[in-house]
């Protein structure tokens, strides 16, 4: 008998919501737990409106597209159900 690991208590619903809406934020990271990836999307954010600031638009747009496409491939594994809470357990409907 195989063991299936125990599953998130985090919402499947809530994630994908957080993701889609605030994803380049990293708002959904800070839901599930993963303060680290958390922390890089906020940076990312901030690293960007620095860039934009300092009248380097191009850096600004470079950085945000970068954040964008990580958003967009954590949003397509939350969708699939294949990405997992800071603590390793997975999303189940």
């Amino acid at each position: 008998m195989q063991h299936s690991p125990e599953k998130s208590p985090k919402s499947y619903g809530i994630a994908v919501m957080l993701c889609g809406i605030f994803g380049i934020l990293g708002v959904h990271h800070f839901y599930l737990g993963d303060w680290l990836y958390g922390l890089a999307d906020a940076a990312l954010v901030i690293l960007a409106v620095g860039f934009a600031v300092q009248g380097y638009p191009g850096l600004a747009l470079l950085v945000l597209l970068i954040d964008g496409l990580h958003t967009i491939i954590i949003f397509y594994f939350l969708i699939i159900e294949k990405w997992r809470d800071g603590q390793g357990r997975p999303f189940l409907l």
